[in-house]
């Protein structure tokens, strides 16, 4: 990957439309990140806009969240942007509270549907004009 920003695209079944959608309406902007995405996710949005640098990780419920997760943790991602889908049982529920549950402890900018992910790539932040440490403050964690 280069030295451009790194954001993660996830979306659930119902919302990989809505996802692909967004993708080509914000393809110039997007075009700015080094892209990765779950599974699927990535495959549609690889497929719809073929310009686009997107590398795809494994299906979210075949490890994709969890490697997700690690670049969370590890700090080689500055924005995430997983749509979800609140009315639809999640098989992998507790693999989705876990990275948004990284996405809060690291700070880092998130967005669950099309309306803030919209003004999440107008962030300045989220372009790298303000980064944060990969260790979150140990007041994270108590209580």
């Amino acid at each position: 990957m280069t030295d451009m920003p790194t954001l993660a695209l996830v979306a659930h079944d119902a919302k990989k439309d809505a996802m692909v959608e967004f993708a080509r309406r914000h393809e110039d902007k997007l075009a700015a990140f080094n892209l990765v995405g779950t599974g699927t996710t990535g495959g549609r949005i690889n497929d719809a806009c073929p310009a686009l640098n997107i590398t795809r990780l494994k299906s979210g419920p075949l490890g994709g969240d969890q490697q997700i997760g690690a670049m969370i943790a590890e700090g080689k991602l500055q924005g995430l942007i997983f749509f979800i889908d609140p009315l639809s049982p999640m098989p992998h529920d507790v693999d989705v509270k876990a990275l948004m549950r990284l996405a809060v402890v690291y700070d880092m900018p998130m967005a669950l549907n099309p309306s803030t992910a919209d003004i999440l790539l107008r962030s300045a932040r989220l372009k790298g004009l303000h980064t944060t440490s990969a260790t979150p403050e140990v007041s994270a964690y108590s209580s």
